[in-house]
Parts: structure tokens; C-alpha cells; sequence
């Protein structure tokens, strides 16, 4: 996510930090998401939750599900909290999610929802596959030790 810091239109709006724990990220895709108007001005006021969402593949179109959006107060046609929203990406990398999904049996999984460069709301989807506790464990372990060492050599100067 190394975009520039000068850019007033790039904004993280929320992020799935407990996915990078809980699921072993192989591959992400940034795709577009159908918004209405309600929910595009509730995102700007950062008042998003995409913590327990997933997305799937259904009938041949991709939705995030369980999504939560906050309801804007001022807005004169509101919108329900958590719909589902349709995910906009290519036919062709519709083909593949449905591939990873259905025959290698993976996960996709929200990682990010912002605002690009351009003020246009996205999603980051990580293709996924699920973690046992003892992977879980060996990563937190190999997190620590990189943190430790990280001390030690700061120390040691």
C-alpha cells in the first residue's frame, strides 16, 4: 500500500488487520464496489467495519457480505448497514476467484477499503487459506523474534 502521503483523495477508510492472522494471504485484488449515495458520504466520514465481512462468488458476480457501513444522519434516503454490495472486477479475474474458491476450496477475505487517488472507493481482496492454531503460533513467534532483535541491535549500538 505504498501510495504517495501527499494525495488528499487517498484515505484508508478500514482495514482487516485480524485477517493477516487468521488466514494465510497468498494473493490480493483490488476491485470497485456499488455504492449508494448515503454510504459513499457515510465512507467519508471513515465510519466503516469490514472486520467480519467475507466475499463470494454467486451467480457469476462477486458481493462482500456482512460488510458494515454506518448510516448517514443528513442523508434523505438512507441505506441498510450491512447489504450486500456487488464487487466490480474483470470477467477474467471473476473466472479465476471462482477457480480458487470452488475447486482449491480458498477464502477471499477484505483486507483494505479506501479511497484511491482518484476518490473513488475500493477494496483490497486477499485470496486466503485458512490458518491451524499452530501456524498461527509459529507466526507470532517468528513476529517476536524479528522484535526482539529489532531491540537487541537498536540496544547494541
Amino acid at each position: 500500500m505504498a501510495k504517495p502521503k501527499d494525495n488528499p483523495n487517498y484515505k484508508v477508510i478500514a482495514e482487516n488487520r485480524r485477517a493477516r492472522y487468521d488466514y494465510a494471504i497468498e494473493d490480493d485484488i483490488e476491485c470497485g464496489i456499488v455504492l449508494t449515495g448515503s454510504e459513499v458520504k457515510s465512507l467519508r466520514t471513515v465510519s466503516a467495519n469490514i472486520a467480519e465481512s467475507y466475499a463470494a462468488v454467486e451467480q457469476g458476480e462477486l458481493w462482500l457480505v456482512n460488510g458494515y457501513i454506518a448510516p448517514y444522519e443528513r442523508a434523505m434516503f438512507g441505506h441498510e448497514e450491512r447489504r450486500r454490495r456487488k464487487l466490480l472486477v474483470s470477467r477474467k479475474e471473476l473466472a479465476r476467484l471462482w477457480n480458487e474458491t470452488q475447486r482449491k476450496g480458498m477464502t477471499l477475505v477484505p483486507l483494505v477499503l479506501y479511497f484511491n487517488h482518484k476518490g473513488i472507493a475500493k477494496l483490497k481482496i486477499g485470496i486466503a487459506k485458512g490458518k491451524k492454531t499452530q501456524d498461527k503460533r509459529a507466526t507470532e513467534a517468528k513476529r517476536d523474534w524479528a522484535r526482539q532483535k529489532q531491540r537487541l541491535l537498536r540496544h547494541g549500538e
